[in-house]
């Protein structure tokens, strides 16, 4: 059996280590609702992918639930078009950091 001649530091091992950690799921915002999902997936909130509608999420609900969930898209749409202000040259010619 192998046996080391020398003990190994803890800066070495730490350094060996240091690539097995672990990366959360990269998420990015649906367009349609704004909600974060992983990329190239339909939005299983809305049930859209690339800005057209793939599932039918609403007839999947009871009365309820469609009246809730239609609303809160109708108040993200109505936000998303809110912040969209005109640019002017002044943002333009700002650094932004």
């Amino acid at each position: 059996m192998a046996v080391p001649k020398q003990r190994h530091t803890k800066s070495r091992r730490n350094k060996r280590r240091s690539h097995l950690s672990l990366n959360g799921p990269t998420l990015t915002k649906c367009e349609k609702c704004g909600r974060l999902i992983l990329p190239h997936t339909v939005c299983p909130y809305c049930g859209f992918y690339k800005g057209r509608e793939v599932v039918n999420v609403m007839a999947k609900l009871d009365k309820k639930e469609k009246k809730k969930r239609e609303k809160e898209i109708k108040e993200k749409e109505k936000e998303g078009k809110k912040k969209q202000k005109p640019v002017t040259l002044e943002d333009l010619s700002r650094k932004k950091f």
